[in-house]
């Protein structure tokens, strides 16, 4: 029962079974797409050129028509597609684009370039990044044989010769098919007639055709022998046919040949080129000065002057009133002709400056130039070119005449009253001053020539009055005073033939101040004598010094600039003033002292320098500085009793006992031969001071000399126990141990000092040294290298590592 339904069931599925490939494939149909087998597509796969029909209303009109509504509106839409906007420009393409769309665009054009702005340094970073990890990463094949290249340079001469030579053995055991073939004798007449040199150049082409009928034929190497020829024949023109020797001036050749101007044809063009241009401008505009002139000197670049001359008088009738034009015009001219176009032009243009100056330039001697500048002052007295150019040229006397007159003519110019001044004497020359500040009140130049006119005279008090009172003038009249301009003005003064010095002390005092707030004084002040001493102006920078000292006067820092100038720049007795008056305002500053009393024994005043150290004494009782300062005077100057004295006294005192202070009594006893004396001293130092490490080595020291090892050992011995980080110690009680012939004992010591101070290079050198001076080059060698790891930026172990 259950097996005939079965088939039944297979009968029917197979009755209904569909035959696909007897179904055509839709349009767009592509065979293999759903697995991915489009590799390659044929005409067939495409199809004919013609547009697939998908959608069933264009299958059933038969080839897309379409109506003539739906191609209106796609050829609607065509118009309105915009390249920016794209197919949205039709939302957009009945509205106006006015300021404020325009303002909105150049907002965000902004906008995007400051963002691609702030992103440029990062992605030119990020680009250069990917470059170099490219190039490591795709070496050129130079770069990969670098190594083996420059190994090359290593190769002998006759390592190079003993490489063999490789040879192509692939075409060994090749047959050669070699076949000959017979030439005809056509080839070889043409290839006898190429190799033949063709010397003749036809008339034809473009050339004029030659009216003869028989065709000319030029040989060109016949023209080359005749150039030959008559260049021969020129140069045995230019012989001696007596002598043999030359009749050319050489001089004179070379001048010919520089004379000559060879123009290329490009130039030529170009200036053809300029020629058309400039002619069109000088004929459309002949009022046009410039277009004359440039004219001119092209057509004398181009070497044509009669040319440039002739355009250039043209431009003179048709722009008689441009000075610029009669000026060229002389230029070119002879000097003669240029005379009589400068008289004609000053003729043309009484009130021109320039050709009046020009026409004086053109006369032979100083007489006629100060005739014709006389001339051209009684057309135009107000120049301040043409009194000047008189003045040059005039006497003393005349000068001072001219100079009268030209300050009546031109008042307000302060060069023209200053220059009257100088040639004026004392008493004139304050009356022109005057009358030149009431004529220019508002120039400060005046001011300071009348400082520097007293000064000159003797009359220094005045200096200050008349710089105080420019000041108090300058601004009732509303001049801003410039500091900077004054301070240049008293390095001005100070750098003067002859120097006013009195004038640039005075400028100092009286501007020095203006400008600066109270919190920045001495700092600008001070700035402003460095750059003043910078620029050489010493004068200049005593004189804001001393203000400085005047307004600060309890300045220790101030007095030792001051004094360092003086010492420098200036004479000795100025200093002891100096340093005179500095003690005396700061008596509790030593180093003012010690200035002082160095300055008179190094002028050979040795009782001046122990008077100043006494008053010192008075001042700063109990200062070790001039404690130490008087023993060295004395102990210098082989006074050994009163350096012990002084000691004495020093050690005496609660506040002068210092370390230093027992140090320099134990020398003095060293320097008189007493040991015990010095022994005594040092134990009892050490008392009182068990940290100082030089005091335990000047007595180990000391326990040497005298031939006792021992106690300098145990001296050595104690210090280190107290002076644990004293390299100088542990070296000195190593180098005992080594002149004792106890190397492995110094060895030891130096091992045992480099465990408690470790990066020590001075304690590695002394190891080194010592295993050096053992004979133990190996020991010391490894020694170096461990030390140069310890201490790797030491310069002493890096010599000695060269040096070994």
């Amino acid at each position: 029962m259950n097996t005939s339904r079965s088939t039944t069931s297979y009968a029917k599925t197979n009755a209904e079974k569909v035959n696909f490939n007897a179904i055509p494939a839709p349009s767009n149909y592509v065979a293999g797409l759903g697995r991915g087998a489009t590799g390659f597509t044929t005409r067939s796969d495409i199809g004919p050129a013609r547009t697939a029909l998908d959608m069933p209303s264009q299958l059933n009109e038969g080839g897309g028509g379409g109506s003539k509504k739906e191609e209106e509106e796609k050829k609607e839409a065509d118009q309105k597609f915009d390249e920016f906007l794209g197919n949205d420009a039709g939302m957009f393409a009945t509205g106006d684009y006015g300021e404020d769309d325009k303002e909105a665009d150049e907002i965000w054009a902004s906008i995007d370039s400051h963002m691609d702005e702030r992103r440029r340094e990062r992605r030119e970073a990020r680009l250069k990044a990917e470059i170099e990890k490219y190039r490591a990463e795709n070496p050129k094949i130079t770069e990969q044989f670098a190594d083996l290249k420059r190994k090359l340079g290593e190769v002998s001469s006759e390592e190079w010769e003993a490489i063999p030579e490789i040879g192509d053995y692939t075409i060994k055991n090749k047959k050669v098919m070699q076949s000959f073939v017979p030439v005809p004798d056509t080839l070889l007449a043409k290839a006898a007639m190429e190799k033949q040199l063709d010397t003749t150049a036809a008339a034809g082409g473009l050339e004029t055709p030659s009216t003869s009928a028989t065709p000319v034929n030029q040989d060109l190497t016949a023209v080359g022998e005749g150039r030959g020829t008559v260049l021969s024949l020129k140069l045995d023109n230019m012989a001696d046919s007596v002598s043999g020797q030359t009749v050319v001036d050489p001089k004179g050749y070379l001048t010919d040949l520089k004379s000559m101007k060879i123009t290329s044809d490009a130039e030529i063009s170009d200036i053809k080129k300029a020629r058309l241009l400039l002619k069109s401008v000088i004929g459309t505009n002949p009022k046009h000065g410039p277009g004359w002139i440039a004219a001119a000197r092209l057509e004398e670049l181009a070497g044509k002057l009669s040319t440039a001359r002739s355009l250039i008088q043209q431009g003179v009738e048709r722009c008689p009133t441009s000075e610029d034009v009669w000026l060229e015009c002389s230029r070119l001219q002879t000097p003669e002709n240029a005379k009589a176009v400068l008289a004609r032009g000053v003729a043309a243009l009484p009130n021109s400056v320039k050709l009046w100056v020009q026409a004086s330039r053109l006369e032979a001697d100083d007489a006629a130039r100060a005739r014709v500048l006389r001339k051209a002052l009684e057309r135009i007295p107000t120049s301040v070119r043409l009194w000047k150019a008189a003045v040059e040229l005039a006497s003393e006397d005349d000068a001072r005449i001219l100079l009268s007159r030209a300050v009546e003519c031109c008042p307000q110019h302060v060069e023209l009253w200053l220059a009257l001044a100088r040639l004026e004497t004392y008493e004139n020359a304050r009356k022109v001053l005057n009358k030149a500040r009431e004529a220019v009140p508002t120039d400060p130049a005046i001011w300071i020539t009348a400082a520097k006119l007293e000064e000159a005279n003797g009359n220094e008090k005045m200096v200050d009055k008349i710089v105080t009172r420019a000041i108090k003038s300058l601004r009732n009249h509303g001049v801003v005073i410039d500091r900077d301009y004054w301070l240049k003005e008293a390095e001005n003064s100070e750098k003067a033939k002859p120097p006013s010095l009195a004038t640039c002390r005075a400028i100092v005092r009286a501007v020095v101040e203006i400008g600066v707030d109270v919190e920045d004084r001495k700092r600008t002040w001070k700035a402003d004598a460095e750059e003043s001493l910078k620029r050489g102006a010493v004068e200049t920078a005593r004189a804001i010094l001393a203000f400085m000292l005047e307004v600060f006067p309890t300045r220790k820092g101030i007095w030792r600039r001051a004094a360092q100038l003086e010492k420098a720049h200036g004479g000795r007795e100025a200093l002891d003033d100096l340093l005179r008056r500095a003690v005396n305002h700061c008596p509790t500053a030593t180093v003012l002292w010690l200035m002082a009393a160095k300055e008179k024994w190094l002028a050979g005043d040795v009782n001046a320098a122990r008077k100043i150290l006494q008053e010192a004494f008075t001042s700063n009782p109990g200062s070790e500085e001039i404690y130490l300062a008087a023993f060295k005077l004395e102990f210098e100057n082989a006074e050994p009793e009163r350096a012990r004295t002084i000691l004495e006294k020093a050690r005496n005192e609660e506040a002068s006992s210092t370390e230093r202070v027992w140090m320099k009594s134990a020398i003095v006893e060293r320097s008189l031969g007493n040991s015990a004396g010095e022994r005594a001293l040092l134990e009892e130092g050490l008392k009182k001071f068990p940290g100082a490490w030089k005091v335990w080595m000047m007595l180990g020291q000391l326990e040497e000399r005298t031939g006792n090892t021992a106690a300098a050992r145990s001296a050595y011995a104690r210090g280190r126990g107290h002076c644990l980080h004293s390299v100088p110690l542990w070296t000195a009680a190593a180098a005992l141990e080594e002149r004792g012939d106890n190397t492995g004992r110094a060895r030891a010591m130096l091992e045992q000092a480099r465990l408690k101070n470790p990066g020590s290079d001075a304690l590695w050198l002394a190891a080194i040294c010592t295993e050096q001076r053992g004979g133990n080059t190996k020991a010391a060698e490894v020694l170096l290298a461990k030390a140069l790891q310890d201490c790797p930026s030491s310069g002493r172990l890096w010599a000695e590592a060269v040096a070994m």
